[in-house]
């Protein structure tokens, strides 16, 4: 049986993820946080009250699944609960990332919703990136995502920002890259009539390739 990244490989990823999200602008100051599932019950994570352009390997953080720090230095972020309730939903997920990308959070502040009106956007996303409704961090905010988990591998964070998640840190960044791709095509489009969307009779088609490249069920996304 095939095992997963060692733990020291998910810290130097979970760095390099972090870097590479502040080098695109998408976070500031000490937004945004970064985790991977290493094993049941254990989570490399980012450490709260540091830049992402700082952080290496050695600063991460190995938590449980009561938040505990069970190696490293440093405290864990408070929105780590949003974090473990994507991991608690589905078994597929190993990698989650909280940050702010501009043009989609852009969205997710004005309380607008993003459709895939792409067809490569479809297979990776599916029909939508839904809106998360605003709640305080917390509890509160755990349970407004929690609705949105088996339906969503990414979701807008009503006057927050994103929230990606993937089988690995890869495909979690990519698709919150994606993410942020349709936000700006669709924010440059709104003053000249607006993204149109795709043709209904296509979306069952799309969604059966999705499904046949294992990024989700055809039936999952349909209304």
């Amino acid at each position: 049986m095939s095992r997963g990244p060692t733990e020291h490989v998910l810290r130097r990823q979970a760095a390099e993820v972090s870097r590479l999200i502040w080098e695109r602008g998408w976070v500031a100051n000490h937004d945004g946080n970064v985790t991977a599932r290493l094993a049941p019950g254990r989570i490399v994570a980012t450490p709260t009250a540091l830049s992402k352009r700082a952080l290496g390997a050695e600063d991460m953080l190995l938590i449980d699944e009561s938040r505990r720090v069970v190696r490293g230095r440093r405290r864990i972020f408070s929105e780590v609960g949003l974090h473990l309730e994507v991991y608690g939903s589905r078994e597929d997920v190993a990698a989650v990332i909280h940050a702010h990308p501009p043009h989609a959070t852009a969205r997710a502040v004005t309380g607008s919703s993003l459709p895939c009106f792409l067809p490569e956007a479809v297979v990776t996303l599916g029909e939508s990136v839904p809106l998360v409704p605003f709640a305080l961090p917390g509890p509160a905010a755990e349970a407004a995502l929690r609705p949105f988990l088996l339906e969503s591998d990414a979701v807008l964070l009503a006057g927050h920002g994103v929230l990606s998640w993937g089988v690995d840190l890869e495909q979690a960044y990519l698709r919150m890259e994606l993410v942020e791709h349709l936000s700006q095509i669709a924010n440059l489009a709104a003053p000249v009539g607006g993204v149109q969307a795709l043709p209904a009779s296509t979306l069952a088609p799309l969604l059966e390739a999705r499904t046949r490249v294992g990024l989700g069920r055809a039936d999952r996304h349909r209304a």
